[in-house]
């Protein structure tokens, strides 16, 4: 058999097509032929390969190290009949006797491609792989390619693949093959398999990637986006407080007849985002939270995150909202437990609060003012009460 082929040339060009070290690659041919021929040739001997990255050269060698008395002749050779070869060698040295290329059976030749491009894979994994393990908490534009019978598609980034799971997709998201969307990778890792790359459209971190990307405030950081709270597909509440006295956070974020958040709101399938107004009071924050409900004394416990917040019946389905999710998302921003308690009804209750507050200052804080106060919501009683950790679902 004749070397037909400039092996070197043609490792450098599967080299530059795949994006592997052209040297890595060499180094991977040399140990598959050296182990192909090992293993289906000549089984006891110590087999080195050597390829020349310039000339295309290749050498298979039988490696025998100079020993007194010879004890196995596939590995040693005697110092005799070593100095008759070269004169200069010694005890200890080793030997190289090159193989005639007609020794390369097809066999052998056959078992180095298959390692060489288990190999190769292996290569290409780590290309990927270190490609993107400094880039988990990005978000990036991906190509969706395809679909598995498990539910789950898989975008293409570039040099490699990206899993978008069930959980971490928006429901009810139509996704088509040859679409570009957003995805934030949320986490690279190694498997015997090769890299493992999870996308999530789901993620509140690509809520907060579209508000930077759209809303100039947000980017430069006079306005900061303080809470996320998401139920993917459906609706998401942001809490924003703004750095300059000048800038209304919330109309920053809306933007003039909406057009910032629509921008925001279009990349998530026209997911609602409620942007609410962050208060360094908890109170302040939870009543912002259950917005649009308009909701009466909110009583948080020093000791704990737990809420209690006190509701008129014509408020409450605004406060609980559609299955329990505007108390669930309000919940979840916010970081407190909170428990919706209902009380009588009161004709104004912005006015009665204002009034009794009002009566209870003018007195100095007497028992009878505050008694009043009171009275506006007595018998109430439970009706809701919805977690930071809750998923999804309304709690009764």
């Amino acid at each position: 058999m004749t070397q037909d082929v400039n092996f070197a040339d043609a490792l450098r060009e599967v080299a530059q097509a795949r994006n592997i070290n052209e040297l890595q690659l060499i180094e991977a041919f040399e140990q598959s032929l050296a182990l192909a021929y090992t293993r289906n040739v000549e089984p006891d001997k110590r087999i080195e390969v050597h390829l020349d990255p310039q000339s295309g050269e290749l050498e298979v060698l039988v490696v025998r190290e100079v020993v007194e008395k010879v004890e196995d002749e596939n590995m040693q050779i005697s110092l005799a009949d070593a100095l008759e070869l070269d004169p200069g060698v010694e005890i200890g040295m080793e030997m190289e006797f090159p193989v005639d290329r007609e020794k390369f059976s097809r066999i052998a030749l056959q078992a180095a491609k298959q390692t060489l491009t288990q190999k190769m894979r292996e290569t290409e994994r780590n290309v990927v792989f270190n490609e993107y393990k400094d880039r988990e908490g990005q978000v990036l534009t991906a190509q969706i390619v395809r679909s598995d019978n498990k539910g789950n598609w898989f975008v293409e980034l570039g040099a490699g693949e990206a899993i978008l799971p069930p959980r971490e997709q928006i429901p009810g998201e139509k996704l088509t093959p040859g679409s570009r969307v957003k995805i934030y990778l949320k986490e690279v890792r190694k498997t015997p398999k090769g890299p493992t790359i999870l996308a999530s459209r789901a993620d509140e971190r690509l809520l907060d990637h579209l508000l930077r990307q759209e809303i100039p405030e947000v980017a430069n950081g006079i306005v900061e986006v303080k809470a996320i709270a998401r139920e993917a597909g459906q609706r998401s509440k942001v809490a924003v407080f703004s750095h300059n006295s000048n800038v209304d956070p919330i109309g920053a974020c809306i933007g003039h007849r909406g057009n910032r958040i629509q921008a925001v709101t279009g990349e998530l399938g026209r997911e609602r985002v409620d942007v609410i107004l962050w208060d360094a009071s908890p109170r302040e924050f939870i009543r912002n939270a259950l917005s649009p409900a308009k909701v009466g004394p909110i009583e948080v416990l020093s000791d704990s995150r737990d809420a209690t917040v006190t509701v008129t019946p014509d408020q409450l389905s605004l406060a609980i909202g559609k299955g329990g999710q505007n108390v669930r998302l309000a919940a979840k921003l916010t970081g407190f437990k909170i428990d919706l308690r209902e009380t009588a009804a009161v004709s104004d209750l912005d006015a009665a609060m204002q009034q009794a507050l009002q009566e209870e200052q003018d007195a100095g804080g007497s028992t009878a003012s505050q008694s009043a106060f009171d009275a506006l919501f007595k018998d109430s009683k439970s009706v809701a009460t919805a977690s930071p950790d809750d998923a999804g679902q309304p709690q009764e």
